[in-house]
């Protein structure tokens, strides 16, 4: 899952990702600037409750009423509401807890922080058969929309059906998981890009309330994708069809769509039909809440440690690294720190800079902690040098540098390796984008070229002022179509390799900024899924080292930790561990 956040989108340098699946491990716990706090993450591997029903169990001392505010430093936020678009984080930790409902979702154990996989508009985590070629699952009664309509199960094939729909939804999430694993997928262009396809790969029964999906090859992780957004239900008809129904969905969980601003302000009020009986894991305790996109950090952070009115009932999704120490011995057990199985990296067009020594060169080139202090991260706590492609505390990791060290700024190593390949000082030029409306941004991206330049490298630094992901995921873009370095953060879409690294490197993967294509590597990862479960973990650790050394295809920039603050009045202060997001579903104000 990637980060909608471009906060110092610097070709990947420091780019901000949240988790999807978190997960924690090794020293990439340990926070610096003295700190004594610990982080708190998910296992790895998420544990399941399909027997868990509605109502959720009450938060101890909660109470109903008032106004939440999430102010989210340097994140335009979602461009569209769209479920079947959703899959970045911010996008998805705010409607898959508030406002929008899938066939199974996570709940946080309270006792232990730990997230569980429980139902959701099923009532269990789906049927599959003896090979995990097809999967049932059963939609509860009482489930309705924001209008008092009923929630069908023909709906819910419907949604399920749009995600494979990859002109229409470029960067959804079906792109990656639907279009692999669903029998005849690859060839089904969705309902409106071919309205006229008959796709049986999934059919519905309204009587039964059955989905009932068949898959191309075993996919045993289908309780896990069917967490996603793009998994639930959309209504039938015009009312649902692309770009319009992104700008007002209709709601399906405790909370409905007052207004919305893209990049400037998202507003949810309570949904009246909501029925809590029917949902095992979410609360609808605020009466409002109003979602803050594009925040200034500076800004933020006055108001959080100011203690006034205004920060009692406020929430933060990042803290600048100059007031981290003030916020961690003054906010106490309200800064959480959590830990995530999040990557980010610089990707070098893998077509156009087909030297790995250039490649090599670029991550020598990387300022890698006056870039990340510029763009308000605190080096040793929410960045951590990285050198793997998969994150710790991922099952299967293997330990491993891909250049014989740990890959740091050293200029003059970069201008050796330039000139290994044929190039003098100036002559190889990097071209890039990066946010231009986020100072620190701005502020980092002058590091970065510093270092690029200070290393041999020319550099065209070209602003934006939408999301590089826009740009980077568009092949007929014009300042795509320029650029030689791009970037991704990526967080696990679930506990498995099979959400990190095929995303990423397979060949024609929506997310592979770098261009990757190699057969041979492409043929592994079809392979691995294939072989016996207790196999499939150190075969992924074993692709990684092998794509990272051999190749070298991309920059792991930075494991990534988050920070988040809650004001005085924020009651069950908490972080989402499935998804490196606040638990905005436990979340209320004292009163």
């Amino acid at each position: 899952m990637r980060r909608s956040k471009p906060l110092a989108v610097l070709a990947g340098a420091a780019l901000l990702a949240l988790a999807a699946c978190g997960g924690s491990g090794g020293d990439s716990n340990t926070p610096g600037s003295g700190s004594s706090k610990s982080y708190t993450g998910a296992p790895t591997d998420i544990a399941k409750n399909p027997d868990m029903q509605g109502p959720a169990p009450d938060i101890e001392g909660a109470t109903t009423g008032g106004t939440i505010t999430v102010q989210l430093p340097g994140d335009p936020g979602p461009d569209s509401l769209d479920p079947t678009e959703g899959w970045s984080v911010t996008g998805n930790s705010i409607q898959q807890a508030l406002t929008t409902r899938s066939l199974t979702q996570y709940y946080r154990d309270p006792d232990s922080g730990n997230m569980i996989l429980v139902p959701d508009l099923a009532t269990d985590l789906g049927t599959p058969n003896a090979d995990f070629t097809e999967w049932t699952f059963t939609l509860k009664d009482g489930i309705k929309w924001e209008d008092g309509s009923d929630i069908t199960a023909e709906q819910v094939a419907f949604g399920i059906k749009r995600s494979l729909d990859s002109d229409t939804f470029p960067g959804g999430p079906g792109t990656e998981y639907s279009k692999t694993y669903f029998k005849g997928a690859a060839d089904y262009k969705g309902p409106y890009t071919d309205p006229k396809a008959d796709y049986q790969g999934v059919t519905f029964d309204n009587d039964a309330k059955t989905i009932t999906i068949a898959m191309e090859k075993p996919f045993p992780d289908m309780d896990y994708w069917g967490a996603f957004m793009a998994m639930g239900p959309v209504p039938l008809g015009k009312v649902s069809n692309p770009p319009d129904y992104g700008k007002k969905p209709l709601s399906s969980g405790p909370y409905k769509i007052e207004s919305f601003r893209p990049n400037e302000e998202l507003v949810l009020v309570k949904n009246d039909q909501w029925d809590p009986a029917t949902d095992p894991a979410r609360h609808q305790y605020a009466d409002k809440w109003i979602f803050k996109f594009n925040a200034d950090q500076a800004q933020v952070d006055q108001v959080v440690l100011s203690g006034n009115t205004e920060a009692e009932t406020t929430v933060s999704t990042s803290v600048g690294s100059e007031n981290y120490t003030k916020a961690s011995s003054e906010l106490g057990d309200r800064l959480v720190q959590q830990s995530a199985q999040c990557v980010s990296t610089t990707t070098p067009d893998y077509t156009k800079i087909k030297d790995i020594r250039i490649r090599k060169a670029i991550a020598y080139a990387i300022p890698y902690e006056d870039v990340w202090l510029a763009s308000g991260e605190v080096p040793g706590v929410t960045r951590v040098p990285a050198s793997t492609i998969m994150p710790p505390g991922m099952a299967g990791r293997k330990e491993y540098q891909p250049d014989g060290e740990q890959i740091s700024f050293q200029p003059e190593k970069a201008k050796e390796l330039l000139k290994e390949a044929g190039y003098e000082p100036g002559q190889f030029k990097l071209t890039y984008v990066y946010y231009e409306l986020d100072p620190l941004a701005v502020a980092a991206n002058k590091q970065l070229m510093k270092g690029y330049e200070a290393a041999g490298f020319s550099v065209k630094a070209i602003p934006v002022q939408e999301s590089p992901y826009n740009i980077w995921l568009d092949p007929s873009n014009k300042i795509n179509k320029t650029l030689n370095v791009r970037g991704v953060n990526w967080c696990s879409d679930w506990p498995s390799a099979l959400t990190f690294i095929p995303p990423l490197l397979r060949g024609g993967a929506t997310y592979n900024t770098a261009q990757f294509d190699e057969p041979a590597i492409n043929d592994k990862m079809d392979a691995i899924p294939t072989m016996p479960a207790e196999d499939q973990a150190a075969a992924w650790g074993d692709l990684d080292e092998e794509i990272g050394t051999k190749y070298f295809p991309l920059i792991p920039t930075a494991y990534r930790n988050d920070l988040f603050t809650f004001g005085s009045k924020i009651g069950y202060p908490s972080g989402d561990g499935s998804i490196g997001a606040p638990y905005y579903k436990g979340l209320y104000v004292t009163q």
